[in-house]
């Protein structure tokens, strides 16, 4: 049997910048307390330009809650009568939220059907937009994201927090990748010691968009790679200098990053690369992963700053904050960088599994 106080084995908290955080609040209370919309096409995403476009794929603009984006995106094949794998979308949206975001559904030569479609598709979730495209929407491809989102019971001194606030807004937070992408405790990490390397690029029936270990296995080794790469970063933060260019930073990105393990390690130089494989070595359940794999090594900022980041006191202990984020980064990273977050959404899942 093992021992109850054994402490796990990865962490999936890591320092904030300033060392702490000065507030706690809840977040997600309710669905319409996390609103995120995407941004891809702002020609055709208000409500008076319109931007039909060309090509064989239909792209809807829809507005979801209670919903996750690989739900829809199967419901969508469904509706249109093509395959799973031929719904785009550029990100993952959070089901205990209200989210605005595209879908590309392949439709080649049936822009005459294309009314009845979004009909059909708007008895389920209103469609904000539509457009034709000639390709298949990819992950990242959106311009950014825009957040409005209520923190409750936020306690601590109200001051420190406005001036925390105004830090962020000039500094940003750190870059982590979030928990969710390394599953319940960890558990998505404790695949990954097993994922055997060659077969990452497999999918069961050798089929483009098939499913299977394959595709599992390329998710435990993502949250190996990101995991490593927190690991870097927190080293960075804790060393002072997360929001400086070091020597061997690569010339192209011209901010600081961190790595992105692949064949090879790291593509940084100098000083920066020895500091960072020192960091992976002190992790060779990982770092043998990409031993064996063909993965060019890439960057990742080590910087998130929200842009046109506003804040607003509903009373006494409600805040309200609005901002933009590339795609890539979250919301919850920006606020965990100051508040000691509740998710009031994992307390509902466990309610409705019980």
């Amino acid at each position: 049997m093992s021992d109850v106080n054994e402490l796990p084995r990865w962490r999936l908290d890591w320092p904030t910048s300033t060392g702490v955080r000065p507030s706690k609040a809840l977040l997600k209370a309710t669905p319409e307390d996390f609103r995120v919309a995407e941004q891809l096409w702002p020609a055709c995403e208000g409500f008076e330009v319109k931007d039909a476009g060309t090509g064989e794929h239909l792209c809807v603009r829809l507005e979801k809650t209670g919903d996750n984006t690989e739900y829809v995106a199967r419901e969508l094949a469904a509706m249109a009568g093509c395959k799973a794998f031929e719904v785009g979308f550029c990100g993952l949206k959070d089901r205990h939220a209200i989210t605005v975001q595209w879908f590309s559904l392949y439709c080649p030569g049936q822009e005459a059907g294309d009314a009845a479609l979004l009909a059909t598709i708007a008895e389920r979730w209103p469609v904000l937009a539509s457009r034709r495209h000639a390709r298949k929407l990819r992950r990242g491809e959106h311009l950014n994201n825009r957040f409005d989102l209520v923190l409750r019971q936020v306690s601590g001194d109200r001051a420190a927090l406005d001036q925390a606030l105004t830090l962020l807004a000039e500094r940003g937070a750190p870059n982590y990748f979030g928990p969710q992408r390394f599953g319940i405790d960890g558990g998505n990490l404790a695949q990954a010691v097993n994922v055997d390397p060659s077969r990452l690029n497999r999918k069961k029936g050798g089929r483009r968009g098939g499913g299977g270990s394959g595709s599992k296995n390329v998710l435990y080794f993502s949250a190996a790679r990101s995991w490593l790469f927190n690991e870097v970063l927190a080293q960075r933060v804790t060393a002072g200098n997360w929001f400086a260019c070091l020597p061997g930073e690569p010339a192209e990105d011209g901010a600081p990053t961190g790595p992105l393990w692949g064949d090879g390690g790291t593509s940084a130089g100098e000083d920066l690369a020895s500091f960072e494989r020192a960091v992976v070595a002190g992790h060779p359940e990982f770092e043998k992963l990409f031993l064996s794999t063909r993965m060019k090594p890439e960057r990742r900022a080590l910087v998130t700053r929200p842009e046109q980041l506003h804040w607003q006191w509903l009373d006494e202990c409600t805040l309200r904050l609005q901002f933009f984020l590339p795609p890539g980064q979250y919301a919850t990273t920006v606020l965990g960088d100051i508040f000691e977050l509740q998710d009031m959404s994992l307390s509902r899942d466990n309610k409705q599994e019980s």
